[in-house]
């Protein structure tokens, strides 16, 4: 008996004009979906990033001082590279980020500041599907997302953004969920994967610490093999796939 081919992944929606981007570390959007939002901001769309940490945790050879300062500057430089040029830092410490109602707050604040129509962020399940394990702070920082989506609208939560002349904003139509195993939605990733390599290739001392292999090579084989897996349910074509969840 053939087994059903898999369901084939929607185009995600393009009747938006700005997005928030919401993730734990610097280059997890790098790995996660860069050339889509080439793409968007090569369309006039408004794409701004906040990472939870400076990513401090991040390389064994390189204390926390030293190696926040760098990640910090590698994400500015690779968000650039995909025409954005707003990115934000909440100061959560890497590695030890608590899924809570301070987390929720500081994303909702975001939310509230940049008054985004669609909002991005990683993986918040416990795995990458199958066995591969997820790290905590994708885990809290993904769900808190997805939760902070709705606090942003609700002036009663966090009554203190308001005083804080952080309005409620309840303009939050999706989320898009990068690096999800259940995607119901894709972005052609062909005419941005160049900028995402790129993109990608400025996390170089990150890179470098993790592979001996060229950091080119590296970047490109690892961007080509996620685009074309996800393209297989795209029409053929290479793309970012998400898992989008409707509000």
């Amino acid at each position: 008996m053939t087994e059903p081919k898999p369901r084939q992944l929607e185009p995600m929606p393009d009747d938006w004009h700005r997005a928030l981007a919401v993730v734990a570390h610097p280059d997890d959007l790098e790995y996660g979906c860069a050339a889509a939002i080439a793409q968007w901001t090569d369309g006039g769309r408004e794409v701004a990033y906040v990472l939870a940490t400076r990513g401090e945790a991040g390389i064994d050879t390189f204390a926390p001082d030293t190696c926040g300062a760098l990640r910090e500057r590698e994400q500015r430089a690779s968000a650039a590279v995909v025409g954005v040029t707003t990115v934000e830092f909440l100061g959560h410490r890497d590695g030890v980020i608590e899924y809570g109602t301070a987390l929720r707050r500081d994303i909702a604040a975001a939310i509230r500041r940049h008054r985004p129509e669609l909002v991005i962020t990683l993986n918040h399940r416990d795995t990458w599907g199958g066995v591969a394990w997820n790290t905590p702070d994708h885990v809290a920082v993904g769900r808190a997302t997805l939760d902070a989506a709705g606090d942003a609208g609700n002036r009663w939560i966090f009554p203190e953004l308001a005083e804080q002349g952080l309005e409620p904003w309840n303009g939050v139509r999706w989320v898009a969920v990068a690096g999800s195993a259940t995607p119901t939605h894709a972005v052609a990733a062909g005419p941005g994967l160049d900028r995402a390599v790129r993109s990608l290739l400025e996390h170089r001392s990150y890179i470098e610490a993790l592979t001996d292999e060229d950091p080119e090579q590296y970047a490109r084989g690892f961007l080509t093999s996620s685009t074309e897996a996800a393209g297989e349910r795209f029409g053929g074509k290479p793309a970012v796939a998400f898992e989008l969840f409707g509000r």
